[in-house]
């Protein structure tokens, strides 16, 4: 029976992906983990591997398109296999948006991620959906139609459930609800002014929309509060300097101001491990290792990879893996577990000239620090004399389910101690 490569899931946030290239051409010989595609998720680029053996019939679509998760993108024949019927193919284009072309650049098709994330949304009626063999497409139209998959008799390869299967399936009844209470939605924002003449109406790209909604549940369904400080920074900027100079003398590369500020911020984290935790419903998990997340501006929006265990790490170790990260976020090259999984986030906006402001929680994790420039102002120093001062502001936003503001005071003074005192970060 023909079998059909299907767009998988290469990340949490991912509804729907972008072919950017295939690998293999029309009549070439697929194995089991050969490499089969270039699949664009809404932060990375990524290898696509194929789950089944066969011979690559036809194309389904083309470079450039995007298409939903569970979606299939390409017809496998065994040995021996006629094809279907060009009638009979799935409708994999009309799921897509339509092909880039060197004139008018892929967009994402609206009907296609509204379907996408009802897909997502919607349960699929059985308990023990994790342990039946089905392709995503056909779990896809089961959580449409709410079939039991567990009823259902696959004709596939192995046994697996595929789309025809659930077709014919019938609709399992609603379950009731066990939640004990509810929340009542948020009232719908106040659509925007209609584009007129002269506007420009820009499409909401993968990433954007993975931000929008992570941000709208964070600010609506965490409470956050906020705490702030303004620290001495010139200790920190004149060891810097004397450690730049000698590993300049060195050949070595130069420390930013950003790896100092991690560096503290996770010594910190060692000192005050509350801060290093997520709310889980009945519970609060206390990590025991920092997984932090480093805000970086990419062209779409903002990503978040992760440098694991780090309070086990260098000041040069932690700077080369910032580096790394930033160069391949950018790039759109980041593996999934390489943006995921974080227990804190630190945000620096201190290259783009802002002083202060506040961020929002990066959840699950319960904290986020944002880091402001360094500015040079008039303070009031030793004997109350006025000198010439390097200042940084440094803001707090935290999960008060999880951190209390005394918590969250000590914090700071821990960080500010470290800043003030940048030797201790290495004792």
């Amino acid at each position: 029976m023909a079998t059909y490569i299907e767009m998988p899931k290469l990340a949490d946030t991912m509804t729907e992906g972008t072919l950017v290239k295939w690998r293999k051409n029309v009549g070439d010989k697929v194995e089991v983990g050969d490499v089969v595609a270039e699949v664009e998720t809404d932060k990375a680029t990524m290898e696509m591997e194929a789950f089944d053996k066969g011979t690559l019939h036809k194309y389904l679509v083309s470079e450039g398109q995007k298409v939903p998760i569970g979606a299939p993108i390409a017809l496998l024949l065994g040995k021996g296999e006629n094809p279907p019927a060009d009638g009979d193919l799935p409708a994999a284009k009309a799921q897509a948006a339509p092909a880039a072309s060197a004139a008018q650049p892929a967009q994402s098709a609206p009907a296609a991620s509204v379907q996408a994330s009802e897909a997502k949304a919607a349960p699929v009626a059985s308990s023990s959906s994790e342990r039946v063999r089905i392709s995503p497409f056909a779990r896809k139209i089961a959580a449409e139609k709410g079939v039991d998959i567990s009823s259902l008799q696959g004709s596939g390869p192995g046994g697996r459930i595929i789309a025809r299967d659930v077709e014919s399936g019938k609709a399992a009844a609603p379950k009731p609800s066990t939640a004990k209470t509810s929340v009542a939605a948020a009232p719908a924002a106040v659509p925007a002014t209609p584009a007129g003449a002269g506007d420009k109406q820009i499409p909401l790209s993968g990433m954007r929309r993975v931000i929008a909604d992570r941000l709208l549940a964070s600010k609506t369904q965490i409470p956050h509060f906020y705490l702030n400080i303004e620290v001495d920074a010139a200790p920190l900027m004149k060891l810097r300097a004397q450690l730049n100079e000698a590993s300049e003398s060195a050949g070595g590369p130069k420390l930013t101001v950003n790896d100092f500020v991690l560096k503290a911020v996770v010594a910190a984290a060692v000192k005050v491990p509350a801060v290093n935790a997520s709310f889980a419903g009945d519970s609060i998990i206390q990590y025991g290792s920092i997984h932090l997340s480093v805000a970086v501006a990419v062209e779409e929006g903002l990503v978040t990879p992760v440098i694991r265990d780090v309070q086990k790490k260098s000041l040069r170790e932690i700077s080369d893996a910032v580096k790394d990260l930033a160069t391949r976020a950018r790039n759109k090259k980041l593996k999934p577990d390489e943006y995921a999984g974080g227990t804190l986030t630190v945000s620096n906006l201190g290259s783009y000239g802002i002083e202060s402001f506040s961020a929002i929680i990066n959840p699950p994790q319960a904290l986020i620090l944002s880091i402001g420039a360094i500015v040079k102002k008039p303070v009031v120093g030793a004997n109350d004399q006025i000198v010439a001062g390097q200042r940084m502001a440094i803001g707090l936003s935290a999960d008060h389910r999880v951190v209390d503001g005394a918590v969250g005071a000590q914090y700071l003074a821990e960080l500010r101690r470290l800043i003030e005192n940048p030797t201790l970060m290495f004792l």
